[in-house]
């Protein structure tokens, strides 16, 4: 999992600085060595990006139009409104950190995705309320990590959903 997450955040850096880039496309060279090509749909406003690193290949979309890819179990909150979704895919492992808000409180939707992890196999290691929001996260024995960071606003909640398989785990 090492190398998925050093991918991700590799992709996740080179996503970043195309977005803002007054470029469309192009390819960006991390310190390491590390090459990525990335492009932005100015209609649309999605983002792609593919990195290539001694530990194989990244590929990450990103944008509020990108279809949401969550695993077996997994939903998007009902009646969320989606403000931008990220999959990532690699070799050995995938991705995908939904960002949505609600009318319903933190504490509403940290309840749903708690009892959507717990059914999908992951054994909850956080649970913890603070000011109103809620983060909870664990993981698996086969290698399916989940997260969620809800907060309060004033129409009700924000969220941020993260859910990704190590695949080649169990």
């Amino acid at each position: 999992m090492r190398a998925f997450t050093t991918l991700t955040a590799t992709a996740a850096l080179a996503l970043g600085l195309a977005a803002c880039s007054s470029e469309q496309s192009g390819t960006i060279e991390g310190d390491d060595g590390e090459t990525g090509d990335y492009s932005i749909d100015t209609q649309t406003g999605e983002a792609t990006a593919t990195i290539t690193t001694e530990d194989g290949t990244v590929t990450l979309r990103s944008g509020e139009s990108v279809p949401v890819d969550l695993p077996a179990g997994f939903t998007v909150y009902p009646g969320a409104k989606i403000t931008g979704n990220t999959t990532v895919n690699q070799g050995d492992g995938s991705g995908t950190i939904v960002t949505l808000t609600t009318s319903d409180s933190a504490k509403q939707v940290a309840d749903f995705y708690r009892d959507q992890a717990e059914k999908a196999g992951i054994a909850i290691q956080m649970n913890m309320a603070t000011n109103g929001g809620q983060i909870v996260g664990g993981q698996s024995e086969d290698g399916l990590t989940f997260s969620l960071l809800a907060t309060p606003t004033p129409d009700g909640s924000s969220a941020q959903l993260t859910v990704g398989q190590e695949l080649g785990s169990n």
